[in-house]
């Protein structure tokens, strides 16, 4: 679930996927969490947890220039902050996590410390938010005066020991096979593709698996405040980023000043993983058809039709010519679910996505397949995509017990795809690897309001594809306090980087002033895109 474009991630195994996707020593060395007392395992992880915060509040972050290939210019900084793999094991093998700030572009007198961000994923890098200011994104104008900008790279992350499970050139290969079965050979070609995969990220990754958990996230994220000498974290978190949000503030309920989180991850148990990326299915197909009708109703900019049925007509002749000859040679249904998966998830895809269709049915195929295929040529951005993947994969695979019965994959899956055929195998096939995971797989934590934390702020919109509406409900249920914004008929993931003043206002109020809404709030959509 993460907030970057997901093309990258939607390419992995044999098919294209739905995601779906932080006084110095004094307040770092804490009790063990509530809830940990009398549960040895969670007591040792939360004392390694006090004791790797002590440690790195000490040592602080030698704060330098970012190394030129990061492409994060002055006056942003970059460091280091050390963890340990096993929480458990605090003096056991440590990594160092990237991390980058900006200052505060206000006084010193306004300078309220640091805004720590996460976008979500699980497997997407925090390293761009500084550029936030040095952009001058005017959203973020009034917050900026008072907190640098933090980002980091999560474990197993870009620069922060990064995973791996299959070499990235092949990873990107297309065509890939097209996500939707035929046959119960194509379901046994996918479930071989996955099992593959998962004894892949084993040979590639393996010692860090066991590890590459939200908790263990969580941890990290408590180290890195201690770190740049706060008492208590500020945090921002996106899709993927309000789980650890979640998990956050429930294993380090104290340690929290102001926690913002958009888009949110229904927290429940039972919601982590599997049912997670069912649901998304559903949200995804109605989001898509929000889409289309979007694209029906600015006909005379796109001529694709002029009603969903005729936009949905047109859909199903381009995925069923492509199947039959992949366009270009490179761009089959997997790629294409690929790149049109992106406008159900965010707004700012919708004119780039129907654009590329226009073109297409016009007869200019090269739009749609210089946006669809993937790039073999950037090394780079491969490297990243296959990475991301991996981290992805790892960490909802560690989270939680999935099931292993395949018989029961394929019963949801084939319900659920009679009414919601957009997304529904992609995502099957994107998380079947979880079922043949060759690590330890975790119970999740129970989320839920212990003392000392604060009032949290939940934003989400009411049609959102990633993360459907109901996780905002359920935070808001087990964080007692919290305040809801909710966008009504809208969908875009991630609510606070767009221009809507009744939420933009919001916002600035409760991370400048600590002032909530004495009771939950809804704002009217921000404005729809135009063609």
């Amino acid at each position: 679930m993460r907030e970057t474009r997901p093309k990258s991630r939607l390419l992995a195994l044999g098919s294209a996927g739905a995601l779906v996707t932080a006084t110095l020593i004094a307040g770092v060395v804490s009790a063990p969490a509530a809830g940990a007392a009398g549960r040895p395992g969670l007591d040792r992880e939360a004392k390694g947890a006090a004791t790797a915060a002590a440690r790195a509040a000490k040592a602080g972050i030698d704060w330098q220039d970012c190394p030129a290939d990061w492409g994060l210019a002055k006056p942003i900084q970059c460091g280091w902050v050390t963890v340990p793999v096993d929480y458990a094991h605090p003096y056991g093998k440590q990594i160092k996590l990237a991390v980058d700030r900006i200052g505060n572009t206000g006084t010193p007198s306004e300078r309220q410390g640091s805004l720590v961000y996460n976008p979500g994923g699980p497997g997407a890098s925090g390293l761009r938010f500084p550029t936030r200011i040095t952009n001058k994104n005017p959203v973020w104008a009034n917050v900026a005066k008072a907190y640098d900008f933090v980002g980091f790279d999560p474990r197993g992350v870009g620069h922060s020991a990064p995973i791996s499970c299959v070499d990235p050139q092949e990873f990107v290969k297309a065509p890939k096979m097209d996500p939707v079965p035929d046959t119960e050979a194509d379901k046994t070609a996918q479930r071989k593709l996955a099992r593959e995969y998962a004894e892949g990220c084993a040979e590639r990754g393996g010692a860090m698996l066991p590890y590459m958990t939200t908790p263990n996230t969580a941890r990290d994220l408590d180290v890195i405040r201690a770190a740049l000498g706060e008492k208590k974290l500020n945090y921002l978190g996106v899709s993927y980023g309000t789980y650890l949000g979640a998990v956050y503030g429930t294993l380090f309920p104290g340690h929290l000043r102001r926690m913002i989180v958009d888009s949110v991850v229904n927290p429940s148990r039972e919601n982590i993983w599997y049912q997670a990326n069912l649901d998304q299915d559903v949200a995804f197909e109605g989001r898509w058809k929000d889409w289309e009708d979007w694209v029906a109703a600015n006909d005379a900019a796109f001529h694709l039709g002029t009603t969903r049925a005729a936009v949905q007509a047109q859909w199903l002749q381009l995925r069923a010519t492509a199947k039959k000859n992949p366009l270009g040679g490179v761009v089959g249904p997997a790629e294409l679910i690929s790149f049109f998966q992106s406008a159900p998830y965010y707004d700012s895809s919708w004119v780039p996505v129907a654009t590329a269709f226009s073109k297409y049915v016009a007869g200019d195929t090269k739009a749609l397949v210089d946006a669809a295929a993937p790039d073999l040529s950037d090394t780079a951005g491969n490297i990243s995509a296959e990475n991301g993947n991996a981290v992805y994969t790892a960490v909802e695979c560690a989270d939680a017990k999935w099931p292993t019965s395949w018989r029961k994959w394929d019963r949801d899956n084939t319900r659920l795809n009679q009414d919601n055929p957009f997304m529904t195998w992609a995502n099957a096939w994107m998380n079947l690897p979880c079922a043949t995971w060759p690590a330890k797989q975790r119970t999740p934590v129970q989320v839920k309001t212990h003392k000392g934390l604060p009032q949290v702020l939940i934003v989400q919109s009411t049609r959102d594809a990633a993360t459907p509406y109901e996780g905002a409900v359920e935070l808001h249920e087990r964080f007692t306090g919290s305040r809801l914004i909710t966008e009504k008929d809208a969908g875009s993931h991630g609510v606070t980087g767009l221009v809507n003043p009744c939420i933009n206002q919001r916002v600035d109020a409760y991370l400048l002033d600590g002032k909530l809404d004495a009771a939950d709030v809804t704002c009217t959509p921000h404005a729809t895109p135009k063609p």
